[in-house]
């Protein structure tokens, strides 16, 4: 089963981020019971940098939080290490399940953070990238887990177990080449250890910039793809309906739609290192057509652009 992590609550978004500076929880405890009631298994809390005060923020949020849905696990996101201290001793003193979001490899990061998760006992999100950025290949960002963070954080004291190696999803719209690989990558990232290491991955990230009305498809198609590649996690948004009935559709193998039959067909290819058989698509079926040339595109094989559904 795909553990659903909630997106929503994320200072990117202006009404978060004034609910926050004015502390004041009532939108913010409306879109985690929402979350929650959309299937979400824990919320992510993104407060992002918060210098100054992310150390005072972070436990009042998830005060908050844990009164409006009591007992969700928290995801607690930011770069500042005295915040996700602050937040793993509230999320202790709370009794609640935390993961930290997120660890990399670069040298200043891995050193603050690392411990933190080892200290605390706690999953965290290793990204695979390293002070010279993100790679293209499914190997080079297998190659940073293997040669860097699961070694060094292992060394730290956390166990693989509790570490979930993040390929880095890219938009489609400019970074196009990275999309692809990313599936590879958590196909390379099953690979590396007996047992596998967790997997999870940003899901919206792979449609920001694209345009509002077709994100939901770029998003649950690339989502069957990753868990077809043995995807375990994914930070989503558990308020799309569409979205949530796709997973429910390949976990429940569910093919009594014409639609659940193209997903399925999608997700098996997938899994076999295949490509989708064109005689699976009907192509007098509108939706079946998006899902095809949305493929296309994920797959790097058609470059992208906003009318790509109209080509």
């Amino acid at each position: 089963m795909l553990f659903r992590i909630g997106e929503n609550i994320q200072v990117l978004s202006p009404k978060v981020r004034q609910a926050i500076d004015n502390r004041e929880p009532d939108y913010l405890i409306e879109l985690a019971k929402a979350q929650v009631k959309g299937g979400a298994h824990m919320l992510d809390l993104n407060i992002g940098r918060r210098k100054k005060d992310g150390h005072e923020v972070m436990p009042w949020l998830i005060e908050i939080i844990d009164e409006a849905v009591p007992g969700t696990p928290l995801s607690l996101d930011t770069t500042n290490p005295l915040a996700i201290e602050a937040g793993l001793k509230k999320c202790q003193e709370l009794g609640i399940k935390a993961m930290i979001n997120s660890v990399s490899a670069e040298e200043e990061r891995l050193t603050s953070i690392g411990p933190l998760a080892a200290k605390y006992n706690v999953p965290v999100i290793a990204l695979t990238m390293t002070q010279a950025g993100i790679p293209v290949s499914a190997e080079e960002r297998a190659n940073i887990a293997m040669e860097i963070l699961i070694p060094r954080l292992t060394e730290m004291g956390v166990p693989v177990e509790n570490i979930y190696l993040d390929p880095l999803v890219l938009t489609v719209n400019g970074c196009q080449e990275y999309v692809p690989n990313a599936v590879e990558a958590i196909r390379y990232f099953k690979a590396l250890t007996d047992p596998p290491p967790k997997t999870v991955v940003g899901l919206s990230n792979v449609s920001n910039r694209v345009p509002k009305e077709n994100r939901s498809l770029v998003n649950r198609v690339y989502l069957v793809m990753l868990m077809a590649a043995g995807l375990d996690a994914a930070i989503l948004d558990p308020l799309d309906e569409k979205q949530n009935e796709v997973i429910r559709i390949i976990e429940q193998r569910d093919d009594s739609t014409p639609v659940g039959k193209l997903l399925l067909a999608l997700y098996d290819a997938t899994a076999a290192g295949e490509d989708l058989d064109p005689s699976a698509v009907d192509m007098k079926d509108p939706e079946q057509v998006a899902i095809w040339k949305t493929v296309q595109i994920l797959k790097n094989r058609v470059i992208y652009a906003d009318s790509y559904l109209q080509m």
